[in-house]
């Protein structure tokens, strides 16, 4: 066992405080730190080539990665382990009055030491256990581990039997704008040193999956997340005589209630089953109030998947979408008739059926009736629409359906689905490789060696359950899988664009092992100190040997 615990508390405070809050100028302060720091070690002043502080692409952000590498002496060998982690954080206004102490953990515990907290925060904090604060947990701490391993190969090249890779990565919290760009970089090193990658080894933070549970998770491979939206319309009328019209709101209603929370829209790979559907957003298009029922509405809800394809999902949520559109109209109806008993108003048939599109068979069927004029008239209004930065994707996306929509000759209502926002595919670990084979009995048995110097137990799942930068190292989805996610999303190529290519030029397969604690992203964000400082460590350095060796 590697004695690593003091370095990494060490690094993992210093790292903490500096402020590297995603989309704030603190994400490029700590990447030239972090530049600064490796580029000063004995080994890096003689291979300076090997450590860069390289910008991101496609991003409006000025902010960089920090790529190192070690190439072993042990043995000459092509064989290279990637190290990965990202070091933005989530922001503080959470800390309230102790936002000025969120990013210096000392300081902090001892603050929260005078409020009342929850027991278990209590008991945490007393134990002398647990190191509070700010990217403490997401995830520093594993940022630290990481530099501690190429530290410690840097300074003994010689037991190492191939190469590692350092990747310290920005705006994971955001866009993954980080791994996106050092896709160039990690190809850029493949040609120049003749690097073959046969694993990487993602630091994110772990934590109990429920109450009691005192089982600290390493992870192969990731969840997928999609944002599946729908624009949608309705027949605009006065309030007054509103059974004249259909309000886009009400079948919207009806899609959340089929939708959200569903058990049915869970995806299941190797028994395991991730959280379901949940609405994000759920709004009207009505620029300002009138008397007058909107013209559209527009929601989306956050979707994860483990075996499931883009495709599968858009398919069956058009399913999902043609039930909700039934149900609205029939108890639209059910409720016109009871009022006109009640009124003695005379009750008319409904005119409207359900209408339900992906974007694509909406935008097909656009371009076969208007050829050149739509599509010009659409790619120009697309850049136009760029020039707003107040847009994010999704909104950028709702606004294209909308334009787009415009040019339909049947305006009576319709949904039409998409997605709006990037996407993070899926990775499963099959064993079907020799790469993938090597990494699971890695792990197995790096686990096996550790578990004797800790008290509670470590199992191993299939899916990490967050989002992370594990999804842009791998691909499970085909190549009509991935098409068919872009040709559904209007914001792929104009907000944000994905290489696919590249990502499935490196596939390399990837692990979770990292920190574990509680409430990321909280006010009382905690890592328990010895799993994080001290077995994520000699977890990967044993894969690192075993895999290399």
């Amino acid at each position: 066992m590697l004695s690593c615990y003091e370095d990494i508390l060490s690094l993992t405070k210093e790292l903490v405080r500096t402020e590297s809050i995603v989309n704030t100028e603190g994400e490029q302060v700590l990447a030239e730190q972090l530049y600064n720091m490796i580029k000063a070690w004995p080994y890096f002043r003689h291979h300076p080539e090997q450590v860069i502080c390289a910008p991101t692409v496609h991003d409006t952000s000025k902010r960089s990665n920090v790529l190192a590498c070690v190439q072993g002496t042990k043995t000459e060998s092509p064989r290279t382990v990637i190290l990965m982690g990202h070091f933005d954080t989530v922001g503080i206004d959470d800390f309230g009055s102790l936002k000025n102490k969120a990013f210096q953990p000392d300081k902090l515990m001892q603050a929260l030491r005078n409020e009342t907290l929850p027991p278990i925060v209590k008991e945490q904090l007393e134990s002398g256990e647990w190191l509070f604060g700010r990217g403490v947990l997401d995830m520093k701490s594993g940022v630290a581990s990481n530099l501690y391993l190429l530290r410690y190969y840097a300074e003994h090249p010689e037991e190492l039997a191939g190469n590692l890779v350092l990747i310290a990565e920005c705006d994971e919290e955001d866009s993954s704008h980080g791994i996106l760009s050092a896709l160039r970089n990690l190809k850029e090193w493949r040609e120049k040193y003749g690097f073959e990658y046969i694993a990487a080894i993602n630091s994110d933070f772990v934590s109990s999956r429920s109450e009691g549970d005192e089982t600290r998770y390493v992870y192969k491979g990731t969840v997928g997340k999609l944002l599946p939206s729908f624009f949608i319309t309705g027949a605009e009328t006065h309030v007054g005589a509103c059974f004249e019209g259909l309000d886009p709101n009400f079948i919207a209603s009806e899609l959340t209630r089929q939708i959200a929370y569903n058990p049915e829209l869970c995806d299941e790979a190797h028994g395991e089953i991730p959280a379901p559907p949940v609405s994000l957003k759920q709004m009207d298009l009505k620029p300002s109030y009138t008397v007058q029922t909107a013209l559209a509405a527009y929601v989306y809800y956050n979707f994860l998947i483990y075996s499931w394809s883009p495709k599968d999902v858009l398919k069956k949520l058009k399913e999902q979408a043609k039930i909700a559109f039934d149900n609205a109209l029939r108890l639209f109806a059910e409720r016109y008739k009871a009022y006109c008993k009640r009124s003695g108003e005379p009750y008319k048939e409904i005119p409207w059926t359900s209408r339900v599109y992906t974007y694509e068979e909406m935008n097909d069927m656009l371009k076969n009736e208007w050829g050149d004029k739509y599509i010009h008239h659409m790619t120009a209004y697309k850049e136009q629409l760029l020039s707003d930065t107040s847009l994010d994707s999704r909104m950028y996306a709702a606004r294209v359906v909308e334009e787009a929509w415009k040019w339909m000759k049947d305006k009576s209502p319709a949904i039409i689905v998409f997605y709006s926002s990037l996407y993070s595919p899926r990775v499963e670990l099959t064993d079907k490789t020799e790469n993938e084979r090597n990494l699971s009995a890695a792990l197995a048995r790096a686990i096996e060696y550790v578990q004797p110097y800790y008290p509670y137990p470590i199992r191993i799942r299939h899916f990490f359950p967050f989002i992370s930068d594990m999804s842009f190292v791998a691909l499970s989805d085909d190549e009509e899988s991935i098409r068919y996610e872009a040709a559904n999303n209007p914001a792929f190529g104009q907000k944000y664009t994905v290489d696919y290519k590249a990502i499935r030029e490196l596939n390399v397969p990837v692990i979770n092992v990292g920190p574990y604690g509680y409430d990321a992203h909280k006010k009382y964000e905690r890592a328990e100190m010895k799993f994080s400082f001290e077995i994520v460590p000699n977890i990967t350095n044993y894969i690192i040997r075993y895999l290399l060796n």
